[in-house]
């Protein structure tokens, strides 16, 4: 199966720690990308939105699973699909972090394999389109 990858570069006018909360929280990312997305499992660290916590994205038997592998705050964020759905070995970064002029600059970074042969890039079309449309949203909702 193919290699599908996703790279998102931006960078915001908005302090780092606004738009890292606009991400770690799973109810503010899933306004943010216009899609319903409720914490299922807390984390076990201070912040319930931390390493460990699921959220689950979509409705019913469309909605997927993502579990918080790695949680630095105000840093990264990344993640995994932990449930079935049409990709596999599916992994989520979100690099925070500053730049010379004051500003934010976010990397994100989506990599996944189809399941579906030849799936994968109608997938990764659908799925930036979406990001990015709700990326563009990060400072009206930081």
């Amino acid at each position: 199966m193919a290699v599908y990858t996703i790279e998102i570069d931006e960078t915001f006018g908005v302090p780092r720690k606004k738009v890292f909360a606009l991400f770690a929280d799973h109810h503010r990312f899933g306004k943010m990308i216009g899609a319903p997305v409720k914490r299922i499992k807390d984390s076990d660290q201070a912040d319930p939105n931390g390493a460990g916590s699921v959220r689950r994205v979509g409705l019913g038997p469309l909605s997927i699973e993502e579990t918080v592998l790695e949680f630095e705050p105000y840093t990264l964020i990344e993640y995994t699909i932990t449930s079935a759905g049409p990709i596999k070995n599916h992994i989520g970064r979100i690099h925070f972090s500053d730049t010379n002029d004051g500003k934010t600059r976010l990397r994100y970074i989506i990599s996944f394999e189809d399941i579906v042969p030849f799936s994968g890039k109608l997938i990764r079309s659908s799925l930036e389109l979406g990001l990015r449309r709700g990326i563009r949203r990060v400072p009206e909702l930081a």
